[in-house]
């Protein structure tokens, strides 16, 4: 990699494929083309068999039963299928949901959805470190709660929820618990039955496999759940998510798993330390920058940063060319609203607006976060010097005066 190749550090965005993926998907293009349906010629049945595989492999990352996983087009699908199909299977029961302000928009926006159609859904509020108050969710859960919906693990900031813990209290509360666990899947052991969850979803393409596949874990037992289907024609995934299987994805999503697994304590110890590597260069080269959310209770691979006193989105515009960032979530990034998470967290508007993600991946090197770290002090540097508010805060914080006039 030469100083003008950029560099790759958007990885909570999306990972690129990982050539063994790709490899395992390719023969399901062209040479073995069969729908996993046709159940009456050996094309199809190639087809079936590697479905089969692949639900094998996820559900092994999962520590479930393959029947436990039902294939969808990616996470946001799950999420919807998993909150909508719940409160539409259980709503003689109640029609109560509880999450938290710090869910991903594939969350909120479902619950959105269902608070329209005569749902009621309690927001709980997280602490500055993005972190939530089990007394308060404890609290939160009623006799007509159906679900609770925490995730996982932060696409923003990286922190890590105590499932567990949540898994315990609402299985004495009598609810159900879904996980968005997109991003921790891959990174962090999770094992949705060890944990006490009912439902969990998760993405292929953020553990370096195909865009367009994901899956929703649903519980066979203790309890056994029942969901409605929001998408009808053919009763594919046993009834609960019609449509054709995406075979090559299925394939790439499942060598995707297997991989993942193989690596995953090595991998989270080596990204932890490339990770606080690029904390420790920015924060002792930077003046006014801080950490977004807990340095502890976080995934190891992400690191949300507050610049204080410039413009973040402009400071975005000065990096792209040679280093990929961003200001939060993929899915959000066509908005100018600064992000609901940190804002949840306490941090203001304006703070919230001069925050970037820096997440790494399997394919970030030593020398990547050292150039990384060489680009944002001497970009930082060059979106400040023109600042007034920079100026004033420079001028005081070294006890000198200026005669500038603004």
């Amino acid at each position: 990699m030469t100083d003008t190749t950029p560099i790759y550090l958007d990885y909570n965005a999306t990972t690129p494929a990982d050539p063994r993926v790709v490899e395992a998907m390719l023969p399901y293009f062209c040479e073995r083309p069969g729908n996993a349906a046709s159940r009456h010629h050996a094309f199809g049945w190639q087809a079936e068999a590697a479905v089969q595989r692949g639900r094998e492999e996820v559900a092994a990352l999962l520590d479930a039963d393959p029947r436990e996983i039902v294939f969808t087009s990616g996470a946001t699908e799950a999420c919807n299928l998993a909150l909508k199909g719940i409160w539409e299977a259980y709503h003689q029961k109640g029609r109560h949901l509880v999450t938290t302000r710090t869910e991903h928009r594939a969350v909120l926006d479902a619950c959105r959805h269902i608070e329209r159609l005569g749902g009621e859904v309690t927001y709980l509020e997280v602490d500055s470190e993005g972190l939530l108050d089990l007394a308060e969710l404890e609290a939160a859960i009623r006799p007509d709660t159906v679900l609770v919906s925490v995730l996982w693990a932060n696409n923003e900031t990286g922190a890590i929820q105590p499932m567990a813990e949540i898994g315990a209290l609402c299985a004495r509360k009598g609810a159900l618990l879904f996980s968005d666990a997109t991003q921790a899947v891959g990174k962090i052991p999770v094992s949705p039955r060890a944990s006490g969850i009912q439902l969990l979803a998760c993405s292929a393409h953020k553990l370096y496999g195909p865009k367009g596949i994901g899956a929703l874990y649903v519980s066979r037992s203790r309890p056994r759940v029942q969901l409605t289907a929001q998408q009808d024609g053919g009763g594919h995934e046993g009834g609960r998510r019609s449509g054709t299987l995406n075979v090559p994805g299925i394939a790439g999503f499942g060598r995707a798993a297997q991989l993942a697994g193989e690596s995953l304590a090595g991998e989270a110890e080596r990204l932890g330390e490339l990770r606080d590597q690029l904390e420790h260069r920015l924060l002792n080269r930077l003046e006014a920058v801080a950490v977004n959310g807990s340095r502890t209770h976080r995934l190891p691979q992400v690191s949300n940063l507050l610049f204080r006193y410039l413009d973040g989105e402009a400071l975005l515009l000065r990096l792209g060319p040679r280093l990929a960032v961003s200001a939060g979530s993929a899915c959000t990034a066509a908005t100018v609203q600064p992000s609901h998470v940190l804002q949840a967290m306490g941090r203001t508007a304006d703070e919230a607006s001069a925050s970037l993600r820096l997440t790494l991946g399997r394919y970030t090197t030593q020398a990547d976060i050292r150039r990384a770290a060489e680009v944002v002090t001497e970009d930082v540097h060059l979106h400040r010097r023109p600042s007034p508010h920079w100026d004033r805060h420079h001028s005081a914080a070294s006890g000198t005066t200026n005669n500038h006039k603004y």
